[in-house]
């Protein structure tokens, strides 16, 4: 992307954030949940969401409360190495992106995929608390 089309993306991303802030969404969500949420047009490496919402899906980790959750994003691409878990639930094949683990806001969910069973979200949860070892 060239800095003009950027720039626009960003824009467009901005005035989506608003939008998002001030909606009336409560979602009931819990840990080992996958989701579209709008993760927004990120700077540099980090993960952008993609469409007109900024979506992409991610994997709920851990629930603060009704407001606030880590998730970490998946990809659909092929990837391997320590930063990535394979993930196959449901016909639902992606990778978990450990290295992009990060807080959002309840309010950035869009709709419910599906849930990992609690033996996948075990090993995951082990595979990450390694990372800071």
């Amino acid at each position: 992307m060239d800095v003009e089309e950027t720039k626009k993306w960003f824009e467009k991303w901005a005035k989506l954030k608003t939008v998002i802030h001030f909606a009336e969404r409560l979602f009931y969500f819990r840990e080992r949940e996958i989701w579209w949420a709008s993760l927004g047009a990120n700077i540099g490496f980090e993960q952008n969401g993609k469409n007109d919402a900024f979506e992409r899906p991610v994997l709920i980790i851990k629930k603060f409360n009704k407001d606030m959750a880590w998730i970490l994003p998946l990809t659909s691409r092929e990837r391997v190495g320590e930063y990535y878990f394979d993930l196959s639930c449901d016909g639902f094949n992606s990778r978990v992106i450990l290295s992009q683990l990060r807080l959002i806001s309840s309010k950035r969910l869009i709709r419910k995929i599906g849930i990992i069973p609690p033996k996948t979200f075990s090993l995951l949860t082990d595979r990450i608390k390694s990372l800071f070892n």
